[in-house]
């Protein structure tokens, strides 16, 4: 977006604060409304100067630290919040994961879908599924609990279980690949994101060179096969769902595919 609107945002906000309610003390009349370009950047510990760049549209950047102290100092919601990183360009990891509330919302959920349905979390690890998917994911979802947290892509490249369930794996198991790096987007070296990463290149050779491979594919659902050892071959067609309130997550359903005519 125009850098102008992410200034106008930024200034219409700080005009709307009393300083007190930021925390500062004042004397004697004041001729602007709400907080100085002053004090919003002694607040940010940034200079006066870059915010006044930033309200006049110019080129400045604003890193996700920064953008982070702006929020809370100017006391926005969740909504203006994402709206100001939106402005910015920036993804807001730390904003989407504090929506406990949501987050529970969206766990709960996949109790009452009866097909296979699961939650993932930015790194992959399935943070609740139904017994449908338990039942489905045999090697995954219903093994037992461990130190490690039920992760697709170690199952898909670790486990011998994903070899045999997943029809095509060569060819999923590249896309899967693709998708993954597409899903983490700017959050791809972080300090929780690179383990996970590091771990899977040196555990498995086909990962490794999947992701070196630099190929990025949206998670655009389709049709899903799998060749389950007791019910036999299986078609899905997958949909994938992102929580407006935390993007953080995402609900992945396993439909039954239409019976062609």
């Amino acid at each position: 977006m125009p850098p102008h609107n992410l200034g106008q945002f930024i200034r219409k906000h700080r005009e709307r604060l009393q300083p007190e309610e930021a925390g500062l003390r004042t004397t004697g009349r004041r001729r602007t409304p709400g907080l100085r370009r002053e004090e919003l950047a002694q607040l940010c510990a940034v200079s006066p100067t870059w915010i006044t760049w930033l309200e006049q549209g110019r080129p400045v950047s604003a890193s996700t630290d920064v953008l982070a102290r702006l929020a809370e100092v100017l006391q926005l919601t969740a909504a203006e919040r994402h709206y100001l990183f939106t402005l910015a360009g920036k993804l807001d990891l730390a904003g989407d994961q504090n929506d406990s509330s949501a987050a529970d919302a969206i766990v709960a959920s996949v109790a009452h879908i009866t097909a296979p349905a699961y939650v993932l979390d930015r790194q992959w690890n399935a943070r609740a599924w139904n017994p449908a998917a338990q039942q489905l994911f045999r090697g995954w979802l219903d093994a037992k609990k461990t130190a490690l947290p039920h992760n697709l892509l170690r199952f898909t490249f670790l486990s011998p279980q994903a070899r045999e369930l997943i029809d095509n794996w060569s060819y999923r198991a590249k896309r899967l690949v693709a998708e993954f790096r597409a899903d983490c987007g700017r959050s791809v070296d972080d300090v929780e994101m690179q383990p996970l990463i590091t771990e899977l290149c040196q555990a498995s050779a086909e990962f490794a060179a999947f992701w070196q491979d630099y190929e990025v594919t949206g998670r655009e659902g389709g049709a899903r096969v799998f060749l389950h050892p007791q019910q036999g071959r299986l078609v899905y067609e997958q949909i994938t769902f992102y929580p407006a309130t935390r993007r953080d997550l995402k609900l992945v359903m396993l439909l039954p595919a239409p019976t062609p005519l």
